[in-house]
C-alpha cells in the first residue's frame, strides 16, 4: 500500500488573469510585504481564511477582483486553493503574533 493521494491536474483556461491572481497573492504573501499584508487584513476585521472577503476588500488589489472575477469556477476553485495553502506557509511567529487572524472562532 505505497499509493498516496495525487492530486488531479486541472488545466487553467485563461492563464493571463489566474497569472495575475495568482501573482498578486504571491506578492502580499512574500517575505517583504507578508506582514503588512496581514496588518490591512486585520485592520478591515476579517480572517485570513475568508478568501472571498479579503479579495474583495480590495486588500490585494484592486485590480485582482476583476481579474478574479474573469475566471471560471475551476481556475477560481485553484486560486482559492493556492490562497489556503500560501497562508499557511506563513512564519510560525507572524502566525502566533496575527493569532486572530488564523483562529478557527
Amino acid at each position: 500500500m505505497s499509493a498516496l493521494h495525487e492530486q488531479a491536474i486541472i488545466p487553467v483556461t485563461d492563464p493571463k488573469a489566474f497569472g495575475a491572481v495568482r501573482s498578486a497573492i504571491e506578492t502580499a504573501f512574500s517575505s517583504a510585504r507578508v506582514k503588512d499584508f496581514l496588518k490591512s487584513v486585520e485592520r478591515a476585521g476579517l480572517r485570513i481564511r475568508d478568501f472571498e472577503l479579503v479579495l474583495r476588500k480590495g486588500i490585494l488589489g484592486a485590480p485582482t477582483v476583476g481579474e478574479y472575477s474573469e475566471l471560471g469556477n475551476g481556475d477560481q476553485g485553484q486560486i482559492r486553493e493556492f490562497y489556503l495553502a500560501t497562508l499557511e506557509k506563513v512564519p510560525t511567529e507572524l502566525r502566533a503574533k496575527f493569532f486572530k487572524l488564523y483562529a478557527y472562532y
